[in-house]
């Protein structure tokens, strides 16, 4: 029961960080910002065990090879 008293209150958010959120609410993602944030999420979903394995550039590498398109 104690886990849970952290959501029981209200929590004003960190003004700082509310004024950059509505500042890049406008923004428009570039394609190699959203191509490069695919490959971060595909990176950090890789599995543990591979990690000598998979680097952040094998992802990319195997990004530009795959094509879910024609």
């Amino acid at each position: 029961m104690a886990d849970r008293q952290q959501f029981a209150r209200t929590v004003e958010p960190d003004p700082e960080l509310k004024k950059i959120l509505d500042a890049s609410r406008n923004t428009p993602v570039t394609e190699e910002e959203l191509h490069e944030q695919r490959i971060s999420f595909a990176f950090g979903n890789a599995p543990r065990a591979s990690e000598a394995s998979i680097t952040k550039d094998s992802v990319r590498l195997a990004a530009q090879k795959i094509r879910l398109l024609p």
